[in-house]
């Protein structure tokens, strides 16, 4: 029986400060030898450029696999594509498509793509005119064939107004358009994943669908995250980190989200996907408890594959 996958989220640095616990974070999650970092990409591209140049480096420093986040909200058709074309040639392969928030002015630009679907589209069509316009962009294409990610709600999306059964029916739209897999949005109880694993399946989605657990060890990041996705977290759990110290919510936090991702496996999950906020302790901790870093010994004293040493700049 295979292992399932490990992957995580970072967020691009914002200062100096920030790039070099950044690479610090980027060597201690490659101690479990992820089989892909995902970097995130703000609405409207806020932080593009800085997105742009993590991800590049991941490409050509380290040993393992770049997802890019790209949105196309609010940016126009030309734009969209220029950035797509950006990340190829910079030997990026694998992409979470996301149409992304509005961007807080409100301002729109009248051709911008309208949907992951039409993200999709422009993904597939970009790769396949530069492998007829390149040998070796051609060769890489078939080396390492274009990876596109979309997302998913397992509980359903609050800010679009979707059930559960209406996010099965984007996901069948997704796949049909040429996603490879799916992460979900956030949940906080096993059976909503489970629940809609079994009836995207029943639907007829067979594309991976990868739960996207966060540690709920902070109870005011748990709001915040509410307000930004729409997904409230257990209330029960919520009402337990808020009474207890920064140091026991942790422990409580830990434990809650160690005992989630190991009944995910448990019924079939085909991996895990950790928000880290760009944080390794308390998320190695979480798979070190499950089991996933072998014989439950600490994080730190992991064997790794990986030898990479960043060069903090």
């Amino acid at each position: 029986m295979s292992s399932p996958t490990l992957s995580f989220e970072l967020m691009p640095p914002r200062t100096p400060a920030g790039s070099i616990k950044f690479w610090d974070t980027v060597q201690e999650l490659l101690a479990t030898s992820p089989d892909f970092l995902s970097v995130t990409y703000g609405a409207g591209g806020h932080n593009r450029d800085t997105a742009h140049a993590v991800t590049a480096r991941l490409v050509h420093d380290v040993p393992v696999r770049p997802l890019a986040h790209l949105t196309c909200v609010g940016v126009s058709r030309a734009e969209t594509t220029r950035v797509v074309d950006q990340y190829l040639s910079s030997g990026v392969r694998s992409f979470l498509a996301l149409r992304g928030d509005p961007p807080v002015s409100g301002q729109r630009e009248p051709d911008e793509l309208k949907s992951s679907l039409e993200l999709i589209a422009l993904l597939r069509e970009r790769d396949l005119a530069r492998a007829e316009d390149s040998d070796a962009d051609r060769l890489r294409a078939l080396i390492r064939p274009l990876i596109i990610a979309v997302a998913t709600f397992p509980a359903g999306n609050p800010a679009a107004g979707t059930t559960s059964t209406q996010e099965v029916e984007r996901l069948l739209l997704k796949q049909a358009a040429g996603a490879s897999f799916a992460i979900t949005q956030l949940f906080y109880q096993a059976d909503t994943y489970l629940s809609f694993t079994r009836e995207a399946r029943a639907a007829g989605v067979r594309i991976p669908i990868l739960p996207g657990i966060l540690p709920p060890t902070n109870p005011r990041r748990l709001r915040r995250v509410a307000e930004l996705s729409g997904v409230a977290p257990d209330r029960s759990l919520l009402a337990q980190l808020e009474a207890a110290t920064p140091e026991a919510a942790i422990e409580i936090g830990i434990e809650a989200g160690s005992a989630l991702v190991r009944e995910v496996l448990a019924e079939g999950a085909p991996g895990i996907h950790l928000y880290t906020f760009n944080q390794a302790g308390q998320n190695l901790e979480i798979l070190a408890r499950a089991g996933l870093l072998g014989a439950g010994a600490p994080a730190d004293q992991q064997p790794s594959r990986c030898h990479w040493q960043p060069a903090h700049q």
